[in-house]
């Protein structure tokens, strides 16, 4: 899915994916009722996405990647966690994903109101 380079771009790419796996995982979790496990893996993709954020502006771009992954789950939460470096990329797929109905849809509807309110606190900077 995502291009291997030198180590540094390697260890990011592996930490892309393992963001997007582990919210795939988090929603097939949610889908079966299954908290516990649902929770294990929102705290991987948190993991994921803090060790992302050590590499600086380099490691929040190379999350951008997943704003045209073809799991709509996996765009939204990369989008979310995206909204303050990449605001204007970031509003635009949680605006797409936010048409639809069901979780993920109503998830992006509340991740818009809370950036418009100011309330957003994903990636503080």
């Amino acid at each position: 899915m995502l291009h291997a380079g030198g180590t540094a771009d390697s260890n990011l790419c592996e930490l892309v994916e393992t963001f997007a796996r582990h919210v795939v995982a988090q929603t097939e979790a949610i889908w079966r009722g299954d908290a516990k496990t649902g929770n294990r893996h929102a705290r991987q993709v948190s993991a994921a996405f803090d060790k992302l954020c050590a590499h600086g502006d380099a490691g929040r771009d190379a999350l951008a990647v997943l704003f045209t992954h073809p799991s709509m789950d996996v765009r939204t939460m990369a989008a979310a966690y995206l909204l303050r470096h990449r605001t204007r990329e970031a509003v635009a797929v949680l605006e797409e994903a936010a048409k639809g109905q069901g979780l993920i849809p109503f998830e992006a509807q509340q991740c818009l109101l809370r950036w418009k309110e100011g309330t957003w606190a994903l990636d503080p900077g």
